[in-house]
């Protein structure tokens, strides 16, 4: 990775398009410490630290703080992310949608022009709760419908800010816009993730305990991100073969080739899933009276992640159990929507292609069907494995980060993905240099 970086900073195309990434991120992180005019966000900050805790970590996280502090980019990247969720639902359930993701370049900027849309309007959908929440519980001085609108125009113009500098890097950076703006956000938390690890388990005890927590911490850490790295590339390759076939007097095809089936199908979108599901309900009930000891107040502290694996309270653990079945069922869920093994096999055969001992057709899609749903299993089993490892870090011995789990795949993927993406280029660029001497 650090030797494509050093070679890329040779060329000068690349080196621009790095500069103007870099500086496109320094004015994301700037907004990110605005505060919205007229509120007061020191208050608001005391009273989302005291009231949810670790209830919303996972979006603390993908904004890069910005949103405990409720700065100008406090939604940040968050509404544009669900927007390409929803609408790559939609596209299965919607035909006209469907034909617009078939039709090229074209098509996709058409989704595109339309998840810009969607992102406006849940970023006003959100920013709307969000100030009125806070009014009914008196956050905002004077609780006027100007405050309340104020509040709402600055949350959905940083957040729309947001959706349009990750395009410029998109076009005018590196690539990956939203995806380099989302790492940048959870690499800012590691710092002070860090410095609270040192300040819980290192600053102040004896040589020995600390020299052991910072083994522990650092093998913890290492192993997860070498487990996460082959989750991210592990792959299986379903060996093709195309039949030769006549074409005027020449015979054409019998190029082999392979289908790649990831270990980790769905990314990281099942865990998106699963936590915001659980996380909505306890971020909603913070805005009413909830009675101490209810029913509903017992649920919500077993959905809640930070009682999870808690030695006090090991039935609150039962939140846990339902978060992996969660996991599970949007793994299977979300990959049935973006690969569709019938199609595959219909393609194949249309262009006289087939697996190496299985028929064409229907036996092909339901070979690919059956090995498809084994490694769903074992990349989701490790999906939950790389959740789960912060969350018993947490509640067992207390030690809150914000870079594990889910924000660890986001940053592994992210790193992985932008150095192909640069070594694409670097590898056309090549290639254009041969051809024009």
């Amino acid at each position: 990775m650090f030797e494509t970086l050093r070679n890329a900073l040779k060329v000068e195309d690349i080196r621009k398009k790095l500069g103007f990434t870099f500086l496109i991120l320094v004015v994301v992180r700037l907004g990110c410490q605005l505060p919205i005019p007229g509120i007061d966000t020191a208050q608001i900050q005391a009273y989302l630290q005291a009231m949810l805790g670790d209830s919303f970590s996972l979006l603390n996280s993908f904004t890069g703080g910005s949103f405990l502090s409720m700065s100008l980019f406090a939604l940040n990247v968050s509404p544009y992310i669900t927007a390409s969720i929803v609408i790559q639902l939609l596209t299965v359930a919607i035909p006209a949608l469907e034909e617009m993701q078939k039709d090229g370049e074209d098509g996709k900027k058409k989704i595109a022009k339309i998840t810009r849309y969607v992102t406006v309007a849940l970023a006003i959908l959100e920013g709307t709760g969000i100030s009125v929440g806070f009014a009914n519980q008196g956050m905002l001085g004077d609780n006027s419908t100007l405050t309340i609108v104020t509040m709402v125009a600055a949350l959905t113009a940083g957040s729309t800010m947001v959706m349009w500098l990750g395009e410029r890097i998109t076009e005018n950076g590196i690539g990956n816009g939203i995806s380099i703006i989302l790492l940048v956000n959870i690499v800012s938390r590691m710092p002070s993730d860090f410095y609270g690890l040192y300040a819980q388990f290192i600053k102040g005890k004896e040589i020995l305990p600390a020299v052991v927590a910072v083994i522990v911490i650092l093998t913890v850490l290492t192993l997860t991100v070498i487990l996460t790295i082959f989750l991210q590339d592990g792959e299986r390759r379903i060996p093709v073969q195309y039949s030769k076939k006549l074409q005027g007097r020449k015979m054409v095809g019998g190029q082999s080739s392979h289908i790649p089936l990831k270990v980790n199908t769905a990314g990281v979108i099942p865990v998106i899933f699963a936590s915001s599901l659980l996380q909505f309900p306890l971020i909603i009930s913070q805005f009413f009276n909830v009675k101490e000891g209810s029913a509903v107040q017992t649920v919500l502290n077993v959905m809640n992640q930070a009682n999870w694996c808690d030695p006090e309270h090991p039935a609150r653990t039962i939140g846990l159990l339902v978060y992996i079945i969660l996991l599970v069922v949007f793994a299977y869920f979300y990959t049935s929507i973006t690969f569709n093994p019938i199609e595959v096999a219909n393609n194949m055969k249309k262009n006289g292609g087939f697996v190496p001992g299985i028929r064409p057709g229907r036996p092909t899609s339901d070979y690919l069907n059956k090995i498809l749903n084994s490694i769903i299993f074992i990349g989701v089993m490790g999906l939950a494995i790389i959740a789960v490892i912060p969350i018993f870090f947490s509640g067992v011995f207390g030690a809150s980060v914000s870079f594990m789990g889910t924000s660890l795949i986001i940053v592994v993927g992210v790193v992985l993905e932008t150095v192909k993406q640069i070594e694409s280029q670097m590898l056309v660029r090549h290639y254009s240099g041969f051809l024009s001497e």
